[in-house]
Order: C-alpha cells, then sequence, then structure tokens
C-alpha cells in the first residue's frame, strides 16, 4: 500500500530525496504526461513541459505544506506549466494557425494510435478555449471531483461545473457539424 505522508518526507529529506523522487517521477510521470498531452497535443511539447514539472517539483518540494495530496499539487504544477506553454505558443500564432496545427498534428502524431473517433474527440477538444479544455480533460479522461480541479485551477465548484458544461456542448457541435 502507498504511503503518500512516507514519501513527502523521504523527499524533504536530504539524504533520501534522490531515492524518493526517482518513485514519484516513476509514480505519477504517466499520469502527468498524459493530462499535459490532453492540455498541448503534441508529445514533444508533452514531454518538454513534464520536464519542467518535475524540476520544479524537485526545486519546490521543501516548500510543500500538505495542504493537498501531492499528486494535486503536481497537477497544479504540470496544469499551469501547460496553461503558461499554450499561452506562449498562442501569442506566436495567428488562432486559425493554432487550431489547425492541433488538427493536423492529431493526425499525423506517430505516438497517437486512436481510431477515427478518437481523433475527432481530440480534435474537438482541441478547438476549446485553453481553461475548458482543461476542465474537461481533468473529468472527462481522470475522473477527477469537481473539489480537487477546484484546488488545482483555483477555480470555484460552480464556476468549473459551468465550463465543463459549455466544454460538452461545444464538443458535441462540433462532432455534430463533423459528421455532416
Amino acid at each position: 500500500m502507498f504511503d503518500e505522508r512516507d514519501l513527502i518526507n523521504r523527499l524533504q529529506n536530504e539524504s533520501t530525496r534522490r531515492k524518493a523522487f526517482e518513485e514519484l517521477v516513476s509514480r505519477y510521470s504517466n499520469k502527468l504526461y498524459w493530462q499535459i498531452r490532453h492540455l498541448v497535443v503534441d508529445h514533444d511539447d508533452a514531454d518538454d513541459i513534464l520536464q519542467n514539472v518535475f524540476l520544479k517539483t524537485w526545486n519546490s518540494i521543501g516548500a510543500f505544506k500538505g495542504d493537498s495530496q501531492l499528486y494535486t499539487w503536481l497537477y497544479r504544477i504540470a496544469y499551469n506549466e501547460s496553461l503558461t506553454f499554450l499561452s506562449k505558443k498562442k501569442n506566436n500564432l495567428s488562432i486559425d494557425d493554432l487550431d489547425d496545427g492541433i488538427a493536423n498534428k492529431l493526425e499525423s502524431d506517430e505516438y497517437y494510435d486512436g481510431n477515427e473517433a478518437q481523433v475527432l474527440l481530440q480534435q474537438a477538444i482541441a478547438t476549446l478555449p485553453e481553461k475548458q479544455r482543461a476542465v474537461f480533460t481533468m473529468k472527462y479522461y481522470e475522473e477527477m471531483k469537481y473539489e480537487d480541479m477546484a484546488q488545482v485551477t483555483g477555480t470555484s465548484v460552480g464556476a468549473l461545473k459551468a465550463s465543463f458544461f459549455h466544454a460538452v456542448q461545444k464538443i458535441t457541435a462540433y462532432v455534430k457539424s463533423k459528421e455532416l
């Protein structure tokens, strides 16, 4: 059985930090990678962001107070890193280029092996505004509770529910428009 408090204690102790950090990376990297990937779409970008997440984690683990679960804290770092990345990318591209680029990357990505329906869903998700995309991926893929999402995003539960509802509506409309 996994003892999160023990892992945190070992991470915050200089003599056990390196081994505990290897365990942290092993335990959470795949889960964090896919959360990041759903937001930024591109495999290489997701890998780069994941490395930044673990670098920030290594540098700030001593400041972790335990007010939330370790995964929630890690996810918040990943969420913020992803939004920062998307914001910088958006400033360098037009909106049309960004949307077209995301959709095209899915079809040509060697690391993505989804069927046609999955590609269509990913394309629909890629058209969502960043925060709606994040809320949708947390709820749909991670089945995260709204209360946990509120900790990650710093947003109220009601606003998150509204964002998820609007995201579902936009995804449904996108899929219907492509089926015609």
